[in-house]
This record gives structure tokens, sequence and C-alpha cells, in this order.
């Protein structure tokens, strides 16, 4: 027989008995670590889950916001390059109408018809001159020496008669 088998007093099978009775216990201690970060593992990923859910929910939600606002964006242009459009045609009518009077104004008239269809000769100035007194109007000044504004606006082409001067001297047409 061996030496090792003849002598009682040794602690080795002893101690190999202890090493693999902690080896034991640290691995259910181990075990036991493992299942409660298993557990904290678990409950971290709900937690996760649960928020990219709510994000996804934000994600969409900012997402059909910005489609709003971007439509909304879309028809407000849309109106503004349409009113925008609208004043210009207006405009443009509207230069045309002040082209067309300031026209009639500093060109002659042209001869009118009179009652049989035979145009009438342009009113021609005569020797006559009229002196502007408060609150004159073309008409009444026409009315007043017997002839028509018409006549007496077109020998007085340089006149403004929005604005009459008191003492302004104005020309009377031939009667």
């Amino acid at each position: 027989m061996d030496t090792i088998s003849r002598e009682n007093n040794s602690f080795l099978p002893l101690a190999g008995v202890i090493a693999g009775a902690l080896a034991l216990l640290l691995a259910i201690v181990a075990l036991f670590k493992l299942s409660a970060a298993g557990k904290e593992i678990t409950s971290l990923k709900e937690d996760i889950n649960s928020r990219i859910m709510s994000m996804e929910s934000q994600v969409s939600s900012a997402a059909s916001t910005a489609e709003s606002v971007r439509g909304s964006v879309t028809r407000l242009s849309s109106d503004t390059q349409t009113a925008f459009q609208s004043v210009a045609n207006e405009l443009g009518s509207v230069r045309a109408e002040i082209t067309k009077l300031q026209e009639s104004l500093t060109k002659p008239k042209a001869a009118a018809a009179g009652p049989g269809g035979a145009a009438k000769a342009p009113a021609v100035a005569g020797p006559g001159e009229y002196i502007v007194k408060s609150g004159d109007i073309p008409s009444k000044i026409a009315k007043a020496n017997g002839v028509t504004s018409a006549d007496l606006i077109s020998v007085n082409p340089g006149v403004n008669w929005k604005s009459l001067k008191v003492g302004q001297k104005l020309k009377l047409p031939q009667k």
C-alpha cells in the first residue's frame, strides 16, 4: 500500500470535501445573484420598452402635427399668392383707368355729335374773361355766362378744376 493510504492523520481528503462544499455554496450564491440580476434586467427591459412605446407615440403625434402645419402653410401660401394676384390685377385696372382719365384731361375733346348726328365744332376761346370768385365751380361759371361746362373746360386746358383759386382768370368760350 502506498504511504497516503496508511496514514490516517492526513487532512487532505477533508480539505477536498471542504473545498467542494465551499464551491457548491459559492455556486448557489452566484445562482441567486444571477436570478436577481435576470429579474432586474427583465424589469429594466420592460421599462425601456414602455419608454420606447411612449416615444413612438410622441413621434407619431409630432409627425401628424407637422403634416397638419405643412398643409396649413401650403394653404396660406396659396391664399396669399391668390390675394396678391388679385390685388395686382386690381391695381392694373386702376392704373388703366387713371391713364384713361389723364389722357382724356390732356387731349382735346373730340367733336361731340349734335342733335342731328352732325359733329359740333370744338369750342373756341372768345374775347371775354372770367375772374373766379369764392364758391365757384365749372357748372356755376358756365351757367352764369351762358355756355356749357364742357366748352368752358375745353378752352382752359391747363386749369385744375378741383382747386380753383379766388382771383384766377379763366377764358370764356365764344357763344
